[in-house]
């Protein structure tokens, strides 16, 4: 009975953490769903040369976003050890990483605009596109140093804050957004570029928004006085480019593979493309929560793990995969029983809507395993644990799940139905070998325990 209680309790604080950080995701989802809607109104063009560079942009992004989430354990580790200082050194060093990585990515981006005309776009979609995505290059240093401070924040278990500036950062968004697309209160009509500089206010202002609050919030003092130490610790930031540097491409190997996934589907023709785009968007929102649901679980294992107790890192991580399996169980049962119903919100072409009614029974045994992965993906990050996986989920996607759907689409004549389930396929390889790494890198640590206790 005693036992039940201690898992009640960790499934409480595990969801406690999970909600504001899911929240604070889908703002960030919301935002670019605002951001297509309002340059959707200005025309075809805009609005495809937005999804060009969108694509493009955090395919890169994603690099440096690993970098920042490795703060999250590491300060978690360090409050976990009972180590304040250490926290507010982690903070530092995990900015000027972030800044000195955020001017390289910046670079990248901005001169990329010079090759998307190699990418046999129209030239009118290549000529906004390239504007754009030049506007756009400049918002990575303010949001790499947003994050750099969230993970922080996150790592304590501060997580309303970052909750409460993405939904502020939402209505100032679609306010600029309003402002700079359309040319009110006498400012001109930029259209794309309009939005672009819209989404750099706003990311700057969640930056300062966040570095404000957590240098002045009383909360956070006890923590701070690492950050202010005039002596770099190349050490720290040898670890925290250890743990991140695999965790940026891992993201970005698995964009890569979903990205790649779609120009497959498009080289079937359009109805499968849009069906695929409608499958992938619904599939998308619920993984936001379940990005949530892997941060917490990060949190919770790192922390345990700086406390040295095996158990209660196990109790953490197999937690957090219980969460995620109800979350995912239900959200699969939606998918199931609504597929009629869901693609109809997006289209009313009869191809499309019957093809996305197929894909979302593929995308309900999709989400059970992306939910494992994602949060295995989490709970090792937790454990200082970002090179084999980074290596498990290269074979998974690239060597198992591309070309079986590669060869279901276009051998077998599935079509989008066989790319989806070389995904599937390679999402259930992640989740199942990184679960069992899980567990037993936490019974290796059950080991190493008894072996000290016996000395």
């Amino acid at each position: 009975m005693k036992m039940k209680n201690i898992y009640k309790s960790e499934l409480s604080d595990t969801i406690k953490l999970a909600a504001p950080v899911s929240i604070g995701q889908l703002g960030h989802i919301a935002m670019g769903v605002v951001d297509s809607m309002m340059v959707g109104q200005v025309g075809a063009v805009p609005l495809a040369a937005a999804s060009l560079v969108t694509g493009i942009f955090f395919l890169i992004l994603v690099i440096g976003f690993g970098v920042a989430f490795a703060v999250t354990p590491l300060t978690a580790i360090a409050k976990g050890s009972g180590d304040n200082e250490e926290c507010g050194t982690v903070l530092r060093e995990g900015f000027i990483l972030n800044f000195f990585i955020g001017i390289i990515l910046f670079a990248v981006l901005y001169f990329a605009a010079d090759f998307l005309r190699f990418l046999n776009q129209p030239p009118d979609v290549t000529r906004e596109a390239a504007v754009y995505l030049r506007v756009l290059s400049f918002s990575v240093i303010p949001m790499l140093l947003f994050q750099n401070h969230r993970s922080f924040s996150e790592g304590l278990s501060f997580v309303s804050p970052p909750m409460y500036i993405a939904i502020f950062a939402n209505f100032a968004n679609a306010f600029f957004n309003w402002i700079l697309i359309f040319g009110n209160l006498g400012f001109p009509a930029l259209g794309l570029k309009g939005a672009g500089i819209a989404t750099l206010f706003t990311r700057s202002l969640m930056m300062i928004a966040m570095l404000v609050y957590i240098h002045k919030s009383e909360r956070f003092k006890i923590y701070l006085a690492g950050f202010f130490s005039k002596k770099t610790d190349i050490k720290l930031m040898k670890k925290i480019l250890e743990i991140g540097l695999p965790s940026g491409f891992q993201y970005f190997f698995e964009v890569a593979a979903f990205s790649f996934a779609a120009v497959m589907i498009g080289w079937i023709g359009s109805y499968q493309l849009a069906a695929h785009q409608i499958a992938i968007n619904l599939s998308s929102v619920t993984y936001m929560v379940i990005l949530g649901i892997s941060s917490a679980g990060s949190i919770r294992v790192a922390e345990a793990y700086g406390m040295k107790s095996a158990e209660k890192v196990r109790r953490a991580g197999f937690s957090a995969l219980a969460i995620s399996a109800g979350f995912t169980l239900i959200t699969a049962s939606l998918f199931f029983t609504l597929r009629g119903i869901l693609p109809t919100f997006y289209n009313d072409n009869e191809n499309v809507l019957a093809l996305a009614s197929q894909l979302l029974i593929i995308a309900g045994f999709f989400q059970i395993f992306d939910g494992a992965q994602a949060t295995d993906l989490g709970i090792l990050r937790g454990m200082k644990d970002t090179k084999k996986p980074l290596l498990v989920t290269v074979f998974a996607y690239w060597v198992i799940g591309i070309p079986v759907g590669y060869y279901l689409a276009f051998k077998l004549n599935y079509g989008a139905v066989g790319v989806w389930i070389g995904l599937t396929l390679g999402l259930a390889i992640v989740g199942i070998l990184l679960t069992l790494r899980f567990h037993l890198k936490t019974n290796r640590l059950f080991l190493n325990e008894r072996r000290t206790m016996d000395n």
